[in-house]
């Protein structure tokens, strides 16, 4: 079936939201399981409901949700109104400031909080308080106003915003560069052999999971990543650890750690949120998932942040404390470990 079978649709008039290129490994895949697969938050009803009002395109011509998807092949999704990312609505959410003058501006995120929207989250993001708190905010190479890095949304910490073209430049060649600095605090399952050492994996997407992201150790796929460990405190079954960041890929520290065998604890996507070292008895698994609930999201925060300052040349650095959540969670592994020498 292509656009002229259907004549009141346009492709023309339509806005793309997605657009995947099957791998050349891709066997023969039900376009709307192949969607599954790559869109965060989707159900196969959406994506099939989708399909039987238009909006699924393969190599440029209209497919039913039954269509084969095979390698090579170009698939989007496109919809009669632009992408709700580009429709920035100013949201008056408090924003904890942690340093701001006209230059630049640094902020603590809350877990929880999405940095941009996209699919799934289209309010309630830093990038709708941000533009309802400041006028005018340039604009990344992404079309995302004042961004110049970003963590997860169930990542707390420290992010720093540009008030200015110069700054945006400033700031984002220096993360490009590895001269800033970042250090953030993870709690990882089981026992660290080092006490410290260096993470060095190129990591890309996972073509087995597009939600998630994976080392490729040969470095023959993916992107170069480089993360420097070092534990701080041992609690038996999870250790605490600060990791520098000396390149910034997507979901890097997560990644990095579930390579060396040490998943981040409660990440859900990595599987971290199940008991992955100790014993089997009751007890542990109550006490492991009480603590799931103390701290219901992956135990990772943006602690340290420096940078030099892109209008002064000031080398700056900013501390944050471990939020509540990550703090009881510790607590808690840290009393079991004294119960339980």
């Amino acid at each position: 079936m292509d656009s002229s079978e259907n004549p009141e649709v346009n492709p023309d008039e339509l806005f793309e939201h997605y657009r995947f290129v099957a791998a050349k490994g891709q066997e023969p895949l039900r376009v709307d399981k192949f969607l599954m697969n790559f869109i965060e938050n989707a159900t196969r009803n959406k994506i099939q409901q989708a399909a039987k009002q238009g909006h699924i395109w393969v190599n440029d011509a209209l497919v039913k949700q039954n269509y084969k998807v095979k390698a090579g092949d170009e698939v989007k999704v496109l919809f009669e109104h632009p992408p709700y990312e580009f429709l920035l609505t100013p949201e008056d959410i408090p924003l904890d400031i942690v340093y701001e003058d006209d230059t630049l501006l640094v902020v603590n995120k809350p877990p929880g909080m999405v940095v941009h929207p996209g699919h799934g989250n289209y309010s309630g993001t830093l990038i709708n308080a941000l533009v309802h708190h400041f006028e005018n905010l340039p604009k990344n190479s992404s079309n995302r106003p004042g961004l110049v890095h970003r963590i997860d949304k169930d990542t707390s910490g420290l992010l720093v915003i540009a008030k200015t073209e110069e700054a945006m430049t400033h700031l984002a060649k220096q993360f490009f560069e590895k001269s800033s600095e970042r250090e953030y605090i993870a709690l990882v399952w089981g026992n660290m052999d080092e006490d410290e050492g260096t993470i060095e994996g190129h990591i890309g997407r996972n073509p087995k999971n597009r939600l998630q992201m994976m080392v490729f150790p040969e470095g023959d796929t993916g992107k170069e990543a480089v993360t420097h460990f070092k534990v701080l405190e041992r609690f038996g079954y999870v250790t605490m650890v600060s990791c520098k960041l000396e390149t910034g890929r997507t979901h890097q520290i997560r990644v990095h750690m579930k390579f060396l065998g040490h998943t981040l604890f409660n990440d859900a996507r990595y599987g971290g949120d199940k008991i992955l070292k100790g014993t089997t008895f009751t007890k542990y698994k109550q006490f492991v998932e009480n603590t799931f609930k103390v701290l219901p999201r992956q135990a990772l925060h943006a602690k340290t942040l420096g940078f030099e300052h892109p209008k002064t040349g000031e080398f700056m650095r900013f501390d944050s404390e471990l939020p509540e959540d990550m703090q009881n969670g510790i607590e808690k592994w840290s009393n079991y470990a004294k119960h339980n020498a």
